[in-house]
């Protein structure tokens, strides 16, 4: 259902997820090193079993989402296969969408780690070697299919088409855009400039840029880019660069991954 690069100070992994569990691979992807099973309820027909969010996490977990609502944190060893399940946060009553870790620089008391669900909640955490719930951001009836956190904002994509932003620290929403016409299905946030990629159904994929107003500190976004990509729920959109000058996209039934850059 998804995979991701995660890197840490000392290794990068490749992560997979899907019905079955959760899969880890060095970089390169020719050797395994970690395999994690879930749990499949005694009647799995009442509930659909899958992992779904990943994301690298102080310094040396890994953090992935489940079906059930629970955060698997995975410790990572500097080398080797020994990978721990370390802990399960379980703060969620609906089946994780997406999590996301500080790319930035996260003001004094913010949270380093943002998990979403389907509900559209949110829960902020600060991880350590035992991770904090710092705050509980709970949804308004439309699910959080992606979200982002950037120097102490988080940025949230919904399935309403909205993209809100909010406090990593108190909680409080700053901004509010109706993005896109349907589904957000993909947000990525470029570290170096606060350029943030959003891509839904309705074919549209939309570069924005975040910053805070140096004098009052509010949170602001700016749109900068639009592309059509024409006849195709997107469903896949990233940043192919720190600064956010590139990026690729991709859809349903797309066998290809469309790529821009600069004119």
């Amino acid at each position: 259902s998804q995979a991701a690069w995660c890197e840490l100070p000392s290794r990068v992994l490749l992560v997979l997820t899907s019905q079955r569990g959760v899969q880890m691979y060095d970089s390169d992807g020719s050797t395994m090193v970690f395999w994690h099973a879930l749990d499949v309820p005694e009647h799995p027909a009442a509930h659909s079993v899958f992992a779904r969010g990943i994301a690298a996490a102080g310094g040396r977990f890994v953090c992935v989402g489940t079906s059930f609502g629970a955060v698997l944190v995975f410790d990572i060893p500097p080398k080797g296969t020994n990978v721990t399940l370390s802990e399960v946060l379980e703060q969620h009553r609906d089946p994780v969408t997406d999590i996301a870790a500080e790319q930035g620089q996260a003001p004094d008391g913010a949270g380093d780690l943002v998990t979403a669900d389907d509900s559209g909640t949110l829960c902020l955490w600060s991880t350590g070697e035992e991770f904090t719930l710092l705050g509980k951001i709970p949804g308004s009836g439309s699910s959080c299919s992606s979200v982002r956190l950037w120097n102490g904002i988080v940025a949230a994509g919904y399935g309403n088409g909205q993209i809100r932003l909010w406090e990593a620290g108190s909680g409080r929403i700053r901004a509010q855009v109706s993005a896109h016409a349907r589904w957000i299905y993909a947000l990525d946030l470029a570290p170096l400039t606060g350029k943030l990629l959003s891509g839904a159904e309705d074919s549209f994929v939309h570069v924005w840029k975040l910053s805070r107003n140096p004098d009052t500190d509010d949170i602001e976004i700016q749109h900068c880019h639009a592309e059509c990509v024409t006849d195709t729920q997107v469903c896949g959109a990233r940043f192919c660069d720190p600064a956010g000058d590139t990026f690729a996209v991709t859809g349903y039934d797309l066998s290809e991954i469309l790529c821009y850059g600069p004119a």
